[in-house]
């Protein structure tokens, strides 16, 4: 089963940026979609944005669109996300997600889709 490894986060104003990144290994099939999901206490884990790979498409949740970017290192299997224009409800643990495909297709945001899942971050922004 896929594995998967991330970094980044931390503590950063109102309209400050931070990035995230997901190291993904071992891997069965060809193909993978990598995902980053966020969670506050009570509420239900949310999709944030997704990629896959082979062409696959990208994915955005409305919230983040023009303002989060979600890019991929092949070379690495390392999905990045750059969160710019932070706002406070951005605050959250943001877990990253890894889905083997047996073909390129569209990731999907719902949570229920993923397989695997990384540990956990906490992003934090002031006001």
């Amino acid at each position: 089963q896929a594995q998967a490894v991330q970094s980044g986060g931390g503590l950063v104003e109102s309209g400050g940026s931070l990035t995230l990144s997901c190291a993904a290994s071992e891997f069965t099939f060809d193909y993978h979609a990598i995902g980053w999901f966020r969670q506050v206490p009570g509420k239900e884990r949310e999709g944030v944005s997704c990629i896959t790979s082979g062409d696959g498409g990208i994915n955005y949740a409305d919230s983040v669109k023009g303002r989060f970017t979600i890019s991929r290192d092949n070379a690495k299997n390392t999905v990045h996300l750059q969160m710019n224009n932070l706002k406070p409800e951005d605050t959250a643990v943001y877990y990253c997600a890894v889905r083997e495909l047996t073909r390129p297709m569209m990731c999907n945001l719902n949570r229920r889709w993923w397989g695997s899942w990384g540990q956990g971050t906490q992003v934090t922004v002031s006001s």
